[in-house]
């Protein structure tokens, strides 16, 4: 049952999770199979369909928010009773939109169908077989292997495998210059815990990450901004930024921003380094999209030598943001510091994780995988950019790689949050450029993730918005 006819084109039909749930919710609501009947399991259905498991598990949730269809445990999916089949619309429970929710409960919710503000590659992107030969790999692992806490720096072989990997780079660290952490937002943390206290000032870029901005609030330090350009920061602003206000510490992305897209220069990257020298300043590079980057940028560690700079990075946007495991490199006395924060907030990462990410970057074809993603990015960034251009969307740089497009509605800055809950209410996820920003100003800026952004629905809201402002 359930042969479908996948067109597998995202321009026009949205992405293979929504065919498979247009599909099905067709015949479903028809009432071609009577309530009970089982669909295929995950796996026969993917087989079926030449299909990743993990696409057609996020349409079966799909469906099962849709209340067309329940999961029992041991007994799979079956076609739910009339009784318990949500209204036509809306299609899904509307969630309330703050900060809170962008921060914590979009992880986890799985009824918005297009997540077009999202910060990370698409389930059917993930390198599905190398994945899954890490998590069988890791299962034949002896109990006396894994049975403590694991080394506090976290486990050698994978770190051994990021420091040759940094040398790719021109970045020459060793395996006792890096230190694992549960992805790059833990790392982000335990350097804020490890060198700033209240009270301390430091530089962000404008816009920035936004759960940076979270975790420098609770530490209760000053922030200050400095604008980012599409040359990557503006060197005259921060020049007196640090002047008037002696910063510890600057955050800085290099490559591919989130959320802008830009990337630094080298005359920008030659001057922030300058200036970071002559006033004792550390710069905390970021650089989660380097691998998602075409060759040739530059990168702040390897210019700078790891003396002011420390460097941040992770898999999350390569393999899977399910598997937390990022890691910091600096030198050595003070990478001690950061290790002992870590045990002291958190104790070890977990060396099951970090051995199955270790398995995917060795055997898992990896470097075939992270290509492969770099096409597929080129390839949305044409279509995303040029449905941007058509619906009246001002960008703010073209990439044509990585995660991130940043681009302004013809909306006004304060209609911002009603667009986004208007888009909402439709399944449609915005990033308003309000959570992005450290003053958090209402913007009518918004991050776009290319991968996810694709959807004709999307493209159908954002025209409307063009011809209701002019």
């Amino acid at each position: 049952m359930f042969k479908l006819n996948l067109t597998r084109s995202r321009k026009n039909e949205g992405t293979l999770v929504d065919q498979i749930v247009s599909a099905i919710e067709q015949e479903l609501r028809q009432g071609t199979y009577p309530a009970g009947t089982t669909l295929p399991s995950v796996r026969g259905f993917a087989k079926a369909h030449n299909l990743s498991t993990y696409t057609v598990s996020e349409a079966y949730q799909r469906l099962v928010s849709l209340g067309l269809v329940v999961a029992r445990a041991g007994a799979g999916y079956r076609v739910a009773t009339p009784a318990a089949r949500v209204p036509t619309a809306p299609i899904f429970s509307t969630p309330s939109l703050n900060k809170t929710w962008l921060l914590s409960d979009v992880f986890a919710d799985k009824t918005v169908p297009i997540k077009a503000g999202c910060g990370w590659i698409p389930n059917d992107w993930i390198n599905e077989s190398g994945v899954q030969h890490a998590l069988r790999v890791v299962s034949r692992v002896p109990s006396s292997r894994i049975g403590g806490y694991g080394h506090p720096y976290g486990l050698m072989t994978l770190r051994e495998h990021v420091a040759n990997s940094l040398r790719r780079y021109s970045l020459s660290v060793g395996s006792e210059n890096v230190l694992l952490t549960q992805g790059v937002t833990q790392a982000l943390d335990l350097v804020v815990r490890t060198l700033l206290r209240p009270g301390d000032n430091v530089v962000v870029e404008d816009p920035c990450y936004c759960n940076l901005l979270e975790i420098l609030k609770v530490a209760f330090v000053n922030v200050v901004s400095v604008a980012r350009t599409p040359d990557g920061i503006d060197t005259a602003q921060l020049e007196e930024v640090v002047k008037t206000y002696r910063p510890k510490v600057m955050f800085i992305n290099t490559v591919l921003q989130n959320p802008s897209g830009t990337s630094l220069s080298a005359s920008s990257a030659f001057r922030l380094l300058q200036i970071a020298d002559r006033e004792g300043m550390y710069v905390v590079e970021d650089d989660i999209s380097r691998e998602l980057a075409p060759p040739g940028a530059p990168c702040l560690a390897a210019m700078e030598g790891l003396q002011r700079v420390i460097y941040l990075s992770g898999f999350s946007k390569t393999i899977t943001p399910a598997m937390r495991v990022g890691y910091i490199a600096a030198k050595r006395e003070l990478l001690s510091r950061f290790a002992l924060t870590k045990m002291a907030v958190g104790l070890t990462s977990s060396e099951v994780t970090e051995r199955a990410v270790a398995n995917v970057l060795i055997e898992g074809h990896y470097d075939r995988h992270t290509a492969h993603i770099r096409e597929r990015l080129f390839n949305a960034h044409v279509n995303v950019t040029q449905s941007m251009s058509e619906a009246g969307l001002e960008i703010f740089h073209t990439p044509n790689a990585g995660l991130f497009l940043w681009a302004k509605l013809p909306i006004r800055p304060e209609d911002s949050i009603a667009v986004t809950n208007d888009a909402l209410s439709k399944g449609i996820w915005l990033a308003p450029g309000s959570y992005f920003r450290p003053s958090e100003h209402a913007s009518e800026w918004f991050r776009f993730n290319a991968a996810t952004s694709d959807a004709p629905e999307l493209w159908t809201f954002l025209r409307k918005l063009k011809d209701n402002h002019t």
